[in-house]
């Protein structure tokens, strides 16, 4: 699905903004991971369980979570965003080697400026447990990964 850096003219630019897995690029709030692709927008988890018998709707949402080392438990998401584990930390859930990052253009700047051509290929992949990348002319937000093995039905 993702689109390598060096790749982001010829299969994105020249593409519409499009890319070759059908999902568009946002110049201004664009993701990166660790090995230098350029990704889709992740999709939030939804933060409300709807039981299918009763017709209720709760105000979280559970689901089975790891790092895929020592630690699986439950994490609930709450629908005004807050989150919590059962067990463990966020670190001990989180997947060492993934790393993704959110780029976007600082509110005084155009969208020109903050692009994945200035991003500097030559630091991916990223080194576990290393921050991602800064890119001229963008704002950076780091995020650790997890991954969902199920979800509370």
């Amino acid at each position: 699905r993702g689109v390598y850096l060096q790749n982001y003219q010829s299969q994105v630019l020249d593409h519409g903004g499009i890319a070759p897995a059908g999902w568009t690029f946002d110049k201004n709030d664009w993701w990166l991971e660790e090995h230098g692709l350029i990704m889709s927008k992740p999709e939030p988890l939804p933060r409300k369980k709807n039981d299918k018998d009763t017709k209720e709707v709760f105000p979280y949402k559970r689901y089975v979570v790891t790092g895929d080392r020592e630690v699986t438990t439950i994490l609930t998401v709450f629908d005004d965003g807050r989150w919590e584990l059962a067990k463990g930390t966020l670190y001990d859930v989180t997947h060492l080697p993934c790393r993704s990052a959110k780029y976007t253009t600082p509110a005084a700047q155009n969208a020109a400026s903050c692009s994945p051509t200035s991003a500097e290929r030559k630091l991916f992949p990223v080194k576990p447990g290393a921050e991602m990348p800064a890119v001229v002319g963008c704002s950076k937000q780091d995020y650790a990964v997890l991954f969902v093995l199920g979800e509370e039905a």
